[in-house]
């Protein structure tokens, strides 16, 4: 008999969180699931840790690196259960997660996603604070999920048949490829708000996506992109001006980010990427034409001003 909920753990080179993450998953108030665990090409003992878990729910497949949508895309297709979670090889759960996600899903049968809160961890300040999201079944569901990722890759479960029906995750983005997903499941149909911290996000030394910060903006903005052309109906209830200040002002919001913590080679990609649109203000513009100098001009340059007003901060 299938297990009522599936697990997929894309890993590449994750030997170092494994007992951490998959121990989150052994120590669940529910047993009833499999973890499918997809090795990407790991080049450390990531496949063989697999192999050795005596635990027969966890399952492991093994493919040549080829990126984490493509890797959960393999688990998602080997999953039995009706219902299905992905947890990334250095993130965690709460014990309860899924029995808690679980009860939330299934008191309303006409929803297709629960989604819960979360922490960062690893992180200084207030940084790290658990968040608990609003509720975002309202009228304004659309726009609100169109604007930005209301919750991380992990901290929702979502019926199998939904995410099936959505073409699960596009492998030509390597950032964003979650928010496009919730994008094409969460708009459709009725989501579910699981008012607990229960997942967690480890940031660590080691490689993660959400440290290429030109790319994960750049990606953001192209899920949108592709969004407004497959729903022409959603992109004229938006209007044009509407959609750019949704697309472009918060592509020119990671700019600044990055521009003010003097992480200029992110900055730039930015910046650049939304003078070719167009857009921005005039004082937005002081900031980002010098985007198109060689870098080292561009340092010397800020060095020699005294900006006394931010924008964008």
């Amino acid at each position: 008999m299938p297990p009522i909920v599936s697990i997929v753990m894309p890993c590449h080179n994750a030997a170092a969180h494994l007992p951490d993450s998959v121990g989150s998953v052994l120590a669940q108030s529910v047993g009833d699931w499999e973890l499918i665990a997809v090795d990407d090409g790991s080049a450390d003992d990531t496949l063989a840790w697999l192999q050795a878990h005596p635990d027969a729910r966890i399952r492991h497949l093994t493919q040549t690196n080829q990126g984490v949508s493509a890797a959960r895309n393999a688990g998602l297709a080997a999953a039995r259960g009706r219902y299905v979670a992905f947890l990334d090889a250095d993130d965690t759960w709460a014990p309860t997660f899924v029995e808690r996600m679980l009860a939330g899903l299934q008191a309303r049968p006409d929803a297709v996603l629960a989604y819960c809160g979360w922490q960062n961890m690893g992180l200084p300040g207030d940084r790290g604070a658990p968040f608990v999201p609003p509720d975002y079944e309202n009228v304004a569901k659309a726009e609100t999920l169109f604007a930005g990722c209301r919750w991380p890759i992990h901290a929702a479960l979502v019926r199998r048949d939904a995410v099936l029906a959505a073409h699960g995750f596009d492998p030509t983005l390597q950032n964003a490829e979650d928010y496009a997903l919730w994008l094409r499941v969460a708009t459709r149909a009725t989501i579910v708000r699981v008012p607990e911290v229960l997942a967690f996000y480890h940031f660590h030394d080691g490689a993660q996506a959400s440290s290429n910060k030109a790319r994960a903006a750049l990606h953001h903005l192209a899920a949108q992109q592709r969004h407004l052309t497959q729903h022409p109906e959603f992109r004229a209830a938006l209007g044009r001006d509407r959609a750019r200040r949704l697309m472009l002002g918060e592509l020119l919001k990671r700019g600044y980010a990055c521009y003010w913590k003097r992480e200029l080679a992110p900055a730039r990609q930015i910046f650049r990427a939304v003078m070719r649109h167009g857009y921005g203000t005039l004082a937005d513009w002081k900031y980002m034409v010098p985007a198109w100098l060689p870098e080292t001009w561009h340092r010397k340059l800020i060095g020699m001003q005294r900006a006394k007003t931010r924008p964008g901060e």
